[in-house]
């Protein structure tokens, strides 16, 4: 009788590589720290603020479009 094969795996059967597991570490990592370090530096414009659920306006964030006349569309004036 044949002893049966052990697999590539060996003991740890369908355990994700530590190179992945630690890949996934630092990347979430990364992401924790850059969160971090943009509630800190807090908005990137004067004026910007969360968005609320009040059930006034326009739904937020709308731009006027008198705003919009001036703009270049890219024609090359």
């Amino acid at each position: 009788m044949e002893e049966p094969r052990q697999s590539s795996y060996g003991t740890r059967g369908l355990a994700p590589p530590p190179a992945l597991c630690g890949f996934l570490l630092l990347l979430a990592l990364a992401f924790g720290v850059s969160h971090a370090v943009g509630v800190q530096a807090g908005p990137v414009a004067p004026g910007m603020h969360a968005t609320s659920t009040s059930s006034g306006g326009d739904g937020g964030g709308g731009a006027d479009m008198g705003d919009m006349r001036n703009m270049g569309h890219g024609n090359g004036r």
